[in-house]
C-alpha cells in the first residue's frame, strides 16, 4: 500500500490534477469511453463532435438511428462501422435496462451493473470500468497498458499480469475511493505518454527514484 500511494503523490505532485474524464455529460463519456478503443483522444473528439454537430449525442436518437449513418458520423474514431454496432448495442442496454437514462443506471449497484456492462458487445473490462469510474462515479481502478507498463518496470508487478490481478491490488490496498482512482489512473496515463514509453525515458522521471 505505501508504494502505491507513494507513487501517486509522487505522480501528482509532479503533473497535478488531470481533470478526467474529458465531457459534458455521463452519457457523452460513456459514448467516448466506446469509442476511445484503438485509437487516440483527438480523433474521438472530432467524433463526439460530428454527433453534437448533428444534435444526435443522446440515447434516443442513437437508439433510433441506422447503424450506417452512426457509423458515417463517428468515422474519425476509426474502426468505424465495429464501434457503430459496439455503441448500438450500449444503447440498445441503456434503453431496455434504464430507459436510456444515466441517472437510473447510476443507481444501479455497482457490482451488478458492472456484471451488466460485461456482458454488452464490445465492452470489456476497460470499457465497462472507464464508463462505471468516470461516467458513473464509481470505484473502479481503471487499468490499461500504462498501467501495466509502469508497475512492471518497477517491479510491482509481473510483465504477464492479468487485468483483473492489476485492478485487485488497487482496490484490495487503497481506500475505495471513485476521485483517488479516477486522479490516479489519469496520471498514470500522463506518465505513460511523457516519461514511461515503450522507449522510455527515465531521466527527470517523477519515479526515476523508486
Amino acid at each position: 500500500m505505501n508504494n502505491l500511494l507513494e507513487i501517486y503523490h509522487k505522480l501528482y505532485h509532479a503533473f497535478g490534477p488531470q481533470h478526467w474524464w474529458p465531457g459534458d455529460s455521463p452519457f457523452e463519456i460513456a459514448v467516448g469511453a466506446i469509442l476511445t478503443q484503438n485509437t487516440n483522444w483527438a480523433n474521438v473528439e472530432k467524433a463526439i463532435g460530428n454527433l453534437k454537430t448533428k444534435t444526435v449525442l443522446n440515447s434516443a436518437s442513437i437508439y433510433k438511428m441506422k447503424t450506417g449513418r452512426l457509423a458515417s458520423l463517428i468515422r474519425p474514431a476509426g474502426y468505424f462501422n465495429i464501434k457503430a454496432r459496439r455503441l448500438k448495442s450500449f444503447i440498445n442496454f441503456l434503453m431496455s435496462e434504464y430507459h436510456g437514462s444515466m441517472k437510473r443506471m447510476r443507481n444501479e449497484e455497482m457490482h451488478t451493473l458492472r456484471t451488466k456492462l460485461l456482458n454488452v458487445h464490445g465492452i470489456g473490462p476497460e470499457t465497462a470500468d472507464s464508463i462505471l469510474l468516470y461516467a458513473l462515479d464509481k470505484p473502479f481502478f481503471v487499468t490499461d497498458a500504462y498501467t501495466k507498463r509502469v508497475l512492471s518496470r518497477h517491479n510491482i508487478i509481473k510483465h504477464d499480469a492479468g487485468y483483473n490481478h492489476i485492478q485487485n491490488l488497487f482496490q484490495s490496498t487503497l481506500e475505495k475511493d471513485a476521485v483517488l482512482f479516477n486522479e490516479y489512473h489519469a496520471l498514470f496515463v500522463k506518465l505513460g505518454k511523457t516519461y514511461c514509453r515503450k522507449k522510455p525515458l527515465c531521466r527527470g522521471c517523477p519515479l526515476e527514484e523508486i
